[in-house]
């Protein structure tokens, strides 16, 4: 059951729609540089949430197609 999540936040965000390549960039980069700067790591929705990128009920959108990713995968024993 080794990596059974095969896609991540920010690639269901561009899959939905919900943000560009260069807003995933951007946010991609802020969380590196706040992980190496101030040794915290905050997560892509919160980052993307936090500038306005996406809102709410779509970071929640999101979790619950990746909930779902995970599911079928259990279920099916890969």
């Amino acid at each position: 059951m080794e990596n059974i999540i095969k896609k991540r936040f920010g690639s269901y965000a561009g899959d939905k729609e919900f943000i560009t390549g260069n807003q995933l960039i951007e946010a991609l980069a802020i969380q590196a540089r706040e992980n190496v700067e101030e040794g915290k790591h905050r997560l892509l929705g919160q980052i993307l949430l936090d500038q306005g990128s996406i809102t709410a009920s779509q970071v929640d959108e999101i979790l619950a197609t990746m909930s779902r990713s995970i599911e079928y995968v259990l279920s099916v024993g890969r």
